[in-house]
């Protein structure tokens, strides 16, 4: 009967068990966490990329009713014609620079881009870029950083 109880005394984890499970433990931690951090990236990235595809289409929207493109979003918003919630103009501020295509042709050229501000939780001056031509996103969130 005492050698059992001794036996359940010694009975436990020795240091070279433990040391394996926190090694193993770090290297999948290793692998998750920039995982994560590049599915967050993503996702607030998204927000703009929405705004900016909303934003194309108003845009050409503006164009039949006016002579030219507008020149920023604050144009639209004070006529009516931009749809951005307050909460993404305190995240992200907009740049359009569109003409038509210089071949004469219906298309479109330019680019739309926006750039985070402080209340954007994935940081300062990220940038979001939209090339209208190619219809190509670059910049935050993407493998490819913004032209120009």
């Amino acid at each position: 009967m005492i050698s059992n109880i001794k036996k359940k005394i010694q009975e436990g984890f020795t240091l070279v068990e433990i040391l394996i499970v926190v090694v193993i433990v770090g290297i999948l931690a290793a692998i998750a966490i920039p995982t994560y951090f590049n599915y967050v990236e993503k996702a607030y990235a998204s927000d703009a990329q929405t705004q900016i595809k909303t934003l194309l289409e108003e845009c050409k929207i503006w164009k039949t009713t006016h002579e030219d493109f507008p020149s920023d979003v604050q144009e639209m918003i004070d006529e009516g014609a931009g749809n951005i919630s307050k909460s993404t103009l305190k995240k992200w501020t907009f740049e359009i620079d569109l003409q038509q295509s210089s071949d004469g042709s219906s298309d479109l050229e330019g680019t739309i881009n926006a750039t985070s501000l402080e209340d954007m939780p994935g940081g300062v001056d990220k940038k979001v870029c939209f090339d209208v031509e190619t219809g190509v996103f670059t910049g935050y969130g993407t493998k490819e950083e913004c032209a120009g």
